[in-house]
């Protein structure tokens, strides 16, 4: 029963009414957006162009960027440009495919942060097995999990919706489209629809938040037994790997896992989690990383004789 009724458009309120707000949002958000894609790109060329960052570890990392390139990419060029328009909207089948991508791209983070934290536990717990666990056929495998993970869970949010009826009330007090906010226009009664999507979205994210801050646990505790250089350099990496999980998982628990109602702060938290929270990431990693700073200025450097010759 995919759009029975008379809706064929959504209308966006968008983050405020008031025109000179939306103008410095505009050139907020474009610059955030433009930053984005440049931090992201970067990690994944130096990471594809470095023989120093051959590991496993870089191979997600770089899978991760291009996941946040993609993920952002679903909700930030139309905010973008509806910061511009009078008139903020979207047709039911763009609702529909930005629904899909925003969730699919956020489901395959999702795993792919569990696999990263995966590969911490085996090198620091399992040393020796590192390489013979952790081989590339075993990397690629983890990666496509995440891929297909995304699409399962995406793929029910968005079958859970599709079938719902839109019978006259198109607009979303909101500037992208997400499950909670249609879920309120539809016509029909959405509470078991309603529990649904919270048992997908929002046990997911508690579930592989509990999983990964279990897993980090465990490897802090067993980093006692570790040199102080070896720990030092350890807790550098997790440390970083937990600030992202943080980032990432609170706001989307905060979102996902309550009834169907929407708030009027659930706009502020969704720019955290779909433009801040992928901007940040390339910064946290990069900082907190020598080995990926070194990496770069090697880049830089070799970008920088290329240019001059």
């Amino acid at each position: 029963m995919a759009n029975t009724y008379n809706v064929t458009e959504f209308i966006f309120l968008g983050l405020s009414p008031n025109q000179e707000v939306q103008r410095v949002c505009f050139v907020i958000f474009l610059l955030l957006y433009l930053a984005i894609i440049l931090g992201n790109s970067l990690i994944v060329l130096t990471v594809m162009t470095s023989r120093s960052l051959g590991s496993p570890m870089y191979f997600f990392l770089s899978y991760l960027s291009f996941v946040e390139i993609c993920y952002s990419s679903t909700i930030a060029p139309k905010l973008i440009s509806d910061l511009m328009a009078e008139r903020k909207t979207i047709p039911w089948w763009g609702c529909m495919t930005q629904l899909f991508f925003l969730h699919f791209f956020g489901g395959a983070e999702i795993f792919l942060l569990t696999v990263m934290a995966y590969d911490r536990y085996v090198a620091i717990c399992k040393p020796l097995n590192y390489t013979t666990i952790m081989n590339w056929q075993m990397c690629m495998v983890l990666v496509g999990m995440a891929w297909v993970g995304g699409f399962v869970h995406s793929f029910a949010q968005v079958l859970l919706i599709f079938q719902l009826p839109f019978c006259g009330p198109n607009v979303i007090d909101h500037y992208f489209c997400d499950v909670l906010p249609l879920l309120e226009l539809s016509c029909s009664d959405t509470f078991l629809i309603g529990l649904m999507i919270v048992a997908n979205g929002g046990t997911l994210n508690v579930i592989s938040l509990s999983v990964l801050l279990t897993s980090y646990t465990v490897i802090l505790l067993h980093l006692r037994t570790r040199s102080s250089e070896g720990r030092r350099k350890a807790l550098s990496t997790c440390g970083s790997h937990i600030t992202v999980l943080m980032l990432f998982f609170v706001p989307g628990v905060f979102i996902y896992l309550r009834p169907s109602t929407t708030l009027p702060v659930d706009k502020m938290v969704a720019v955290f989690y779909t433009v801040i929270t992928p901007l940040l990431n390339p910064v946290i990693y990069s900082l907190r990383n020598a080995e990926v700073k070194k990496a770069m200025k090697r880049l830089w450097t070799r970008a920088m004789k290329l240019g001059g010759t």
